[in-house]
């Protein structure tokens, strides 16, 4: 039996969908690395996704799992690790594996695409844009660290300027916060109440199937999963006047999911091609 056909987001002339590169252009470059993060914004992409975890001494350094076994030659738990340590890795090579002997050198030498990103460096690149450009950062828990990756985020997002408008006047923030701990959110939204927060959700539970979300969050962010089960929750959150940001999706199919039901924002690895489909290009 076919599925009914999903609903379309009942909003007039809604704006463009916003197009955020998963971890860069993920699919093109190794993921969290400083060239994936320069071909998303080549490829036009309007905000860049990155997820962040603390070192042992104190950085905030752009990778997504606890361990670094998958996304580099080296082992063990980030948060156990300094800045110096994971600086030795290779970051990149094994995405460049993936193409054999098609690979070209230049890439195997290119620090931009082996070597460890913090966050502090990915902010200096988007500062230093010839356009803007937003990030969409996302606190990885549980940690070890707990409140203090929330307490760092804030200083150095306060430093490069996107905590306070640095002049009077109306203000859009350019970046936002992004978990699936309402509590990370919190403290976030404690240290720094004019940064959006996103709630990030695998599975729609029954709190939140009529858009609710935590206290104080103004954008949901269901999985692509959850709209494919679920195509009418776009419209709820919509109603409870919340943004609806999907991850992540890649597939055609998906893409046009998403632009039917009008959601706000497409998190991808692919930003190139999804700005195409959605003639954004």
């Amino acid at each position: 039996m076919k599925s009914a056909r999903p609903i379309r987001h009942s909003r007039s002339n809604p704006p463009a969908i916003s197009v955020i590169a998963h971890r860069g252009a993920s699919e093109d470059a190794p993921e969290h690395t400083l060239a994936a993060y320069r071909k998303a914004i080549e490829d036009g992409a309007d905000a860049l996704e990155c997820d962040v975890r603390l070192t042992a001494d104190g950085h905030l350094v752009c990778v997504h799992d606890r361990r670094v076994n998958r996304t580099s030659n080296g082992r063990g738990a980030v948060s156990t690790l300094e800045l110096a340590d994971l600086a030795t890795l290779d970051f990149g090579s094994w995405k460049d594996e993936a193409y054999g002997n098609e690979a070209p050198d230049r890439q195997l030498e290119d620090p931009e695409r082996t070597s460890v990103l913090t966050l502090e460096r990915l902010l200096e690149l988007v500062a230093d844009a010839d356009r803007r450009v937003e990030l969409a950062i996302e606190t990885k828990h549980p940690t070890r660290w707990a409140g203090q990756v929330e307490e760092r985020l804030v200083e150095l997002l306060d430093r490069f300027g996107h905590i306070k408008p640095a002049r009077a006047g109306e203000w859009t923030p350019s970046v936002r916060v992004m978990s699936f701990s309402a509590r990370s959110l919190h403290r976030v939204q404690a240290a720094a109440p004019g940064i959006p927060g996103v709630y990030l959700m695998q599975f729609l539970t029954p709190r939140h199937r009529d858009g609710r979300l935590p206290p104080g969050v103004g954008i949901a962010g269901p999985g692509i999963r959850i709209l494919r089960a679920h195509p009418e929750y776009v419209a709820k959150a919509h109603r409870a006047g919340h943004q609806v940001h999907v991850w992540t999706v890649n597939e055609a199919s998906d893409v046009e999911l998403c632009r039917e039901l009008g959601v706000d924002a497409v998190i991808t690895n692919r930003p190139k091609q999804v700005r195409n489909q959605l003639g954004l290009a």
